[in-house]
């Protein structure tokens, strides 16, 4: 049976307050679409690390599982330190098929709700 399974990639602050949208997101996803498994992710400074995420997904019995970054745009961290962390858990987990969209904020209907929401101040 193949288990698909979501991990929500931020990038991670020292200030805990600003998970906390990602702690909605995540708290959405499970509300909407409760037969997929959802786990955050972060880059540095906060926990779970990527590799602790999919490890979690993977105990739980996935056998796909897709990275999902929560960034704005495809920046440094993103074209150099995300495949590295990637390549590791793929590594790490070759009897799962693990892969990643682009970053959350180059996708058109992101964009679009950001048109939206800024309209919406006028």
């Amino acid at each position: 049976m193949n288990t698909k399974a979501i991990v929500l990639f931020g990038h991670g602050a020292r200030d805990a307050r600003w998970r906390e949208p990602f702690d909605r997101l995540a708290s959405l996803w499970k509300a909407q679409r409760p037969h997929v498994p959802v786990e955050l992710a972060f880059l540095e400074l906060m926990h779970p690390n990527l590799e602790e995420a999919i490890t979690t997904q993977v105990s739980a019995g996935a056998t796909e599982v897709v990275v999902v970054p929560v960034f704005f745009g495809q920046g440094g961290h993103l074209r150099n330190d995300f495949p590295v962390l990637l390549d590791a858990c793929r590594e790490k987990f070759p009897q799962i098929a693990l892969s990643a969209t682009p970053a959350v904020g180059e996708d058109d209907a992101v964009l679009q709700a950001i048109i939206e929401f800024s309209a919406r101040a006028l």
